[in-house]
């Protein structure tokens, strides 16, 4: 085994490090990595480390992994979509459009059954629960429904977002290691068509994402009802 000299800091760099060595084929579609104490000692880093890189890896489809049977080099690797989570305020703008914001709700909480499984919470869990309107040229952009678990991010309880919104804020200000996200079409609500201006029973595009911190715990779950004509470009 090579020692390196110097040790690589942070999973990012211990993950640029395994996708070159899986670019120069020194591990080839289906060859079984080190495991992860060894690869540990090798590049200078915590094992921790190393297995936040390998899933990192494995989340983008180039790694499998398998309990008791290490990690592999996926043999037909798909090629997957990258998804960014965006500032809402950031995608009315690039359209040329005054961006506006409007506070419906914020209040602490029990969340319903449907939260706290998507969640992994207990029964009785509170969380802060937000509830607000995107514009666009003062016309309705997507109604956002918003959980925080503010035990994982206490800072979230002493904002208001009465001006700046939850997205926002959360983007800037609180880093998160994983998520995930589901799209989907469903016949807008009496109260989601009253919110966006559009006759009930009209398909809208929804948009459900739960962000987790570095150690997975959940950081916010929210579901952003889009107005009638909104479109999803993901870059390839």
């Amino acid at each position: 085994m090579t020692v390196r000299r110097t040790a690589i800091n942070g999973w990012q760099g211990v993950k640029a490090e395994v996708l070159r060595r899986l670019r120069a084929r020194r591990w080839k579609p289906g060859d079984l990595l080190p495991n992860e104490v060894d690869l540990a000692a090798e590049l200078g880093c915590s094992r921790s480390t190393v297995n936040r890189a390998l899933q990192g890896l494995a989340d983008e489809g180039l790694l499998e992994r398998r309990r008791r049977g290490g990690t592999r080099v996926v043999v037909h690797p798909e090629k997957k979509a990258t998804f960014s989570i965006p500032v809402v305020r950031s995608q009315i703008e690039r359209r040329g459009a005054a961006y506006g914001y409007r506070l419906l709700e914020r209040r602490r909480e029990r969340a319903p059954a449907s939260v706290r499984a998507r969640m992994n919470l207990p029964a009785g869990s509170r969380l802060l629960h937000v509830r607000a309107l995107h514009l666009a040229d003062g016309s309705a952009w997507a109604l956002e429904d918003r959980w925080i678990d503010t035990d994982v991010v206490p800072a979230a309880g002493t904002v208001d977002f009465s001006v700046r919104s939850a997205n926002e804020w959360l983007l800037e200000t609180v880093p998160f290691g994983s998520g995930d996200m589901s799209l989907s079409a469903v016949p807008a609500s009496d109260e989601a068509a009253e919110a966006l201006g559009c006759r009930a029973g009209e398909s809208l595009f929804v948009n459900e994402r739960l962000t987790r911190d570095a150690n997975r715990r959940a950081i916010t779950s929210v579901r952003l009802v889009h107005a009638p004509g909104y479109r999803m470009s993901v870059e390839l």
